[in-house]
C-alpha cells in the first residue's frame, strides 16, 4: 500500500512540476513576443486588424467577440494562408496560454504584427455574438 502512495505522490509532483514549467514558459514567451494587449486597447483597435478566435468551432458558435472569425488552434496550419500578412492579427482564445501558443505558430508562418488579448475570453466585457444554428 505504501508503494502505491509513493507512486501517487511522485505522479502528483511530476504533474505539478509540468504545469508550473509550462506556466513559466508561456510567461517567458509572452514577454519575449511583447504583444499582449489590455482589453480596452484590444477592443478600441481591433477593427483595424484581423480578429481571430482560436477556440474550437462549438465554443466559437456559443459566444465570440463581435467581428471575430474562427480559426481553431488545431487547424491553424491548414488555414493560416487565408490571413493577410500585411495586416495586424489580433488573437484570443479560452486562455492566455493558448493565445500565446497561437502567436508562436503564426510567427513561424511569417506573420509579424500579432497581438493577443491579455485575459481569458471568459472575462471579456466587450460586444459578443452567438452564431445561430439552422
Amino acid at each position: 500500500m505504501m508503494n502505491f502512495i509513493y507512486a501517487l505522490d511522485a505522479v502528483l509532483v511530476a504533474f505539478l512540476l509540468y504545469w508550473g514549467a509550462k506556466w513559466l514558459y508561456y510567461r517567458y514567451k509572452a514577454k519575449q513576443l511583447n504583444g499582449a494587449m489590455e482589453p480596452e486597447d484590444f477592443e478600441s483597435t481591433m477593427r483595424k486588424a484581423q480578429l481571430i478566435d482560436i477556440r474550437e468551432k462549438d465554443e466559437y458558435d456559443s459566444k465570440h467577440i463581435l467581428g471575430a472569425r474562427n480559426l481553431p488552434y488545431s487547424q491553424m496550419k491548414m488555414y493560416a494562408g487565408e490571413l493577410r500578412k500585411d495586416l495586424p492579427v489580433y488573437v484570443y482564445g479560452r486562455t492566455v496560454n493558448s493565445s500565446i501558443g497561437a502567436v508562436n505558430k503564426l510567427r513561424k508562418y511569417g506573420f509579424q504584427d500579432i497581438h493577443w488579448l491579455k485575459q481569458d475570453f471568459k472575462d471579456w466585457k466587450g460586444k459578443t455574438k452567438k452564431t445561430t444554428k439552422l
